[in-house]
């Protein structure tokens, strides 16, 4: 079954507790503290995977959990960081989020994307003493990882792709000029998922043809299967429209013409700004009227036009050197650009829920919401520094710690960041 769409929930593994503990041995007095550091949680890791072509793996599974990172020991021994979460799917998947629509990645080559970090393990009390605080009772919480629901949306990559209306020949022509073997029956939709082929395999002009299936008037709007794979033409670079010039189903090619190119333009607008090339199917049945009647037309449209016959593959050769050329002075196949997420948009999302304690002098905050924030600011640039004081201003942070009897140059804790408060 060909699924191109899922939505599912993934989750990047928790950051281990850094543990409180205090060296003991033997003729050894206040070995002072030891503990260790929690480990890392597990990120979730996306990566193409050729042997993938839907969705199918994510139709019953729909939530994927990193494991968490262990927590800390005494002696000064680590925690074990968890192992990443690899997730395959289909070149050309493309990654949205379910809330905002907004692009989180396009799976469309080999490198591997992270899409949520797994959180970082909090440090023990052997981090904390100082001269004057020489037994820390206490370590830190690891953080939490990030978490988030996404859309998966496969779109096939395809250099050329085969428009028309059911049964005009489409199947028939992408099994004339590849290896590709789809079913080819004399009803309509005999064509039930969009089908992959590459033409000349062997040769350094190849270039791989999609042939999109179900297309009928309405599609745009969800008739027929057309809409279920209008999706699938959006990254080809170059669209071939087949059109049956034979008349043999009673249709009137040059209204089949327009429709199509209505249904296409109505699902997305910049879809007329990628060439196309009219491929006059079935002429080895068609009248020769017919054909120049069609043929003046396209013309008058400002499309090239070539007159074959898929089942006889009378003219298919002239087409593919046509397409060649073509291609050669097309940029490169669509990618789908990440989104970043603004500061200000975290912030607002975020519940403003927080506590704060004192623990030997250290005044620690407790903030989930303030962990995405943590991670998207730089610290070494002053004005992404200026946003975040701006954020725990505004959410009523320096205001509690201020009431909490907090001087200067006393220390902040948030997690494992710490700093200086200077109001």
């Amino acid at each position: 079954m060909f699924i191109d769409t899922a939505k599912i929930y993934i989750k990047a593994g928790n950051g281990g507790n850094g543990a409180v503990s205090f060296h003991r041995e033997k003729y050894v007095a206040a070995g002072g503290p030891d503990g260790g550091d929690g480990g890392r949680g597990g990120d979730i890791i996306f990566v193409a995977d050729r042997n993938l072509n839907t969705l199918m793996d994510f139709r019953y599974k729909r939530k994927f959990i990193a494991q968490n990172g262990e927590n800390g020991r005494g002696k000064r021994c680590n925690g074990k960081s968890a192992e990443n979460l690899v997730i395959k799917v289909p070149f050309g998947t493309v990654i949205t989020d379910s809330e905002t629509g907004r692009v989180l990645a396009d799976i469309s080559d080999n490198e591997p994307v992270v899409l949520l970090k797994g959180g970082r393990g909090g440090f023990g009390n052997s981090h904390f003493a100082t001269p004057t605080r020489q037994i820390p009772r206490f370590a830190k919480p690891g953080t939490p990882g990030e978490e988030k629901e996404v859309n998966l949306e496969l779109k096939l990559i395809a250099d050329v792709g085969l428009l028309g209306f059911p049964n005009v020949g489409k199947s028939t022509l992408i099994s004339s000029i590849s290896a590709a073997r789809p079913k080819i029956a004399n009803y309509h939709f005999t064509t039930l998922s969009p089908v992959l082929g590459v033409v000349g395999a062997n040769s350094q002009d190849s270039f791989v043809v999609a042939d999109i299936p179900g297309l009928i008037e309405g599609a745009a709007q969800g008739i027929g299967l057309g809409h279920d794979f209008l999706r699938h033409v959006e990254r080809c670079r170059l669209l071939v429209h087949v059109v049956d010039v034979s008349g043999c189903e009673g249709r009137d090619p040059i209204e089949d013409f327009k429709l199509i190119n209505k249904e296409l333009f109505e699902y997305d607008p910049e879809m007329k700004n990628v060439p196309q090339i009219v491929a006059a199917n079935k002429t080895d049945i068609a009248i020769d009227e017919q054909f120049e009647a069609f043929s003046e037309f396209i013309k008058e449209q400002g499309y090239p036009i070539f007159k074959i016959s898929a089942a006889t593959t009378s003219g298919l050769d002239e087409l593919i050197t046509a397409i060649r050329a073509k291609l050669k002075d097309l940029p490169p196949v669509k990618r789908y650009e990440t989104e970043a997420v603004p500061f200000e948009e975290i912030a607002e999302k975020s519940s403003r829920e927080f506590s704060i304690s004192v623990e030997d002098g250290i005044y620690v905050i407790e903030a989930k919401w303030l962990i995405p924030i943590i991670n998207s600011v730089n610290m070494d640039d002053y004005e992404s520094l200026q946003y975040f004081q701006r954020v725990l201003r505004t959410s009523g942070i320096i205001d509690k710690l201020l009431e909490m009897g907090i001087q200067e140059d006393d220390t902040v804790s948030i997690y494992d960041f710490e700093f200086d408060f200077v109001n």
